[in-house]
């Protein structure tokens, strides 16, 4: 083979790792969506507002003291760190009050449109619909933050005593959940460096001392700075961390 066929050759070589790096690269870190990056049209939320008035404006408002606002820290307390195809399937199964499901499909992508304009929400080019929202997540501008006080929330950690009081070391930030009860990864997942009291605690825990426990319960304080009211406390390892 002659010297330029060789350098050809190592040519199209080179060019063929860069092409396949870079179709790899999309696919293996792919970046998570947010409410900020526009996920409704301006004209969808104003077929919201018709639908709005028509079917929800009776027990609901966009005034942040309203009735059954769906605006300002009412939402934020309900979807911070959800997402919008969590709020979708709320809005589809709840509304119109007592009449759940009663709209048509397209009906309730154009509510949730509208509640998106009316927190602050940027539009963007395409209508909201189920299959674009699935994991678009419902976080602040600046960053997933702490969750609002009294959310459901769980958290994972080492058992400790501290005086009379039951806390958890190295305990992850809290994670919003449906139910209360342990999740499978609990076992395995990165603890964190927090420390969070568990408060009104009824199981007796002290064959846990020491063990990597879960705990379900409502959050006290933001992000749990005064500690988690607790609801359930299962032991998910028994060395920790």
């Amino acid at each position: 083979m002659t010297r330029r066929r060789r350098s050809l050759r190592d040519l199209a070589t080179a060019l063929a790792v860069v092409f396949a790096g870079a179709a790899l690269t999309p696919a293996q870190s792919p970046s998570r969506r947010t409410v900020w990056d526009g996920v409704y049209s301006d004209t969808q939320a104003e077929r919201g507002t018709a639908i709005f008035g028509q079917s929800c404006s009776n027990c609901h408002t966009f005034a942040p003291q309203g009735n059954h606002p769906l605006a300002g820290d009412a939402f934020w307390k309900s979807y911070s760190q959800k997402t919008v195809g969590d709020l979708l399937t709320y809005v589809s199964a709840n509304m119109p009050n007592g009449n759940g499901g009663s709209l048509p499909a397209s009906s309730y992508n154009d509510l949730v449109a509208l509640i998106l304009k009316s927190n602050g929400f940027p539009a963007g080019g395409a209508d909201l619909a189920p299959e674009s929202v699935a994991g678009v997540q419902i976080i602040p501008k600046d960053g997933p933050g702490e969750l609002p006080a009294d959310t459901l929330a769980r958290v994972v950690g080492c058992l400790s005593r501290s005086g009379n009081d039951w806390v958890l070391i190295n305990a992850t930030p809290p994670q919003r959940i449906d139910r209360s009860g342990p999740a499978p990864e609990d076992a395995t997942r990165p603890l964190g460096t927090r420390r969070t009291a568990l408060k009104f605690v009824l199981t007796r825990l002290d064959p846990y001392v020491g063990q990597r426990v879960s705990v379900s319960g409502m959050l006290i304080g933001v992000g749990g700075t005064e500690g988690i009211n607790v609801t359930t406390v299962a032991r998910v390892a028994e060395s920790c961390p």
